[in-house]
């Protein structure tokens, strides 16, 4: 199985302070990870390439992408909300993490890897059409989304989204586009407080109450997601890989473990196997703590390998 690694040392230059919990020390224990128990040296690696306007236009118009350039500070930081701050250089972080995504599904159709871990920031999939929030300004999963449908000819993409927030700009993008099933689970009541409740055939919500724990997570997801992607017959999978509902984690009350990691991510293998190809592309989100994100992307990526 050939695994695709893309990350990008620039992403770094989206830094919103030390106090930040969505920081650049997330990459680099990631990479630490990888390279101290040797699986790195099992993955392709490559670097992320920016994202152009044509294809960051298909999720985002115009006059919201030229009011974020806009809103750039020469120093300091400007508030987009309370907690999501641009720093000078963060739209250039936030065009390469995009720009990795459209990497990753290149990299599947022309046959260079099986499938593709994203090691990107800022995250994405809090983004919606026309508003940044919640860490994000560009939805990177949704611009890959499109980038498959719009530049590959596909009919049909999954996104399955398992941060511990619910992916409330993945919603807002495609509620109306029957081209992108989107499964988003999430704890609830918890922000973003929108979309979570939207009704549509192509929205599957699965909210979780705070403290659930390994058992009930999987029943859960087995239950929702399972017969919607068997419906839907997806011809790429998109993983919106968040890894804060660890119950190590500061950001959310679920209690996943390391291991239901791998088993998500084994179950949408065994998904993408049947309806893809055995292609995926899985792009990072959420995950606070730096070592549970550092073990858990770990499992992920085992996982993706078929270890």
């Amino acid at each position: 199985m050939i695994t695709s690694f893309i990350t990008h040392q620039d992403c770094a230059l989206h830094d919103m302070g030390p106090w930040h919990p969505e920081n650049p020390l997330r990459l680099n224990a990631i990479t630490d990870q990888l390279m101290l128990s040797g699986l790195m040296n099992q993955l392709m690696q490559y670097k992320a390439r920016p994202v152009t306007e044509e294809q960051l236009h298909r999720a985002h118009p115009k006059a919201h992408v030229r009011s974020l350039q806009l809103s750039l500070p020469e120093e300091g930081f400007t508030a987009i909300e309370e907690e999501t701050l641009l720093a000078p250089r963060s739209l250039e972080a936030a065009e390469l993490a995009a720009g990795g995504v459209i990497r990753g599904v290149d990299q599947i159709f022309k046959n260079q890897a099986d499938n593709v871990f994203c090691a990107v920031r800022p995250p994405g999939h809090h983004a919606e059409k026309v508003e940044s929030m919640g860490f994000c300004f560009y939805n990177n999963v949704a611009i890959g989304a499109l980038h498959a449908l719009e530049q590959h000819g596909l009919d049909r993409v999954a996104i399955v989204d398992f941060d511990v927030h619910h992916g409330n700009g993945t919603v807002d993008v495609f509620r109306d586009d029957p081209r992108v099933l989107v499964c988003s689970s999430f704890q609830h009541p918890f922000y973003p407080w929108r979309y979570a409740d939207h009704q549509g055939d192509n929205i599957i919500n699965t909210p979780l109450e705070a403290h659930t724990g390994s058992k009930d997570f999987r029943k859960t997801i087995e239950a929702s997601w399972l017969p919607a992607i068997q419906q839907f017959k997806p011809q790429l999978i998109l993983i919106s890989a968040g890894f804060d509902a660890h119950r190590e984690d500061p950001m959310g009350e679920l209690n996943l473990e390391d291991d239901d990691y791998y088993w998500i991510t084994s179950f949408l293998m065994d998904l993408a196997r049947t309806y893809t190809g055995g292609h995926l592309v899985s792009v990072l989100e959420g995950g606070y703590d730096l070592n549970s994100l550092a073990r858990s992307v770990h499992r992920h990526i085992e996982a993706l390998q078929g270890l």
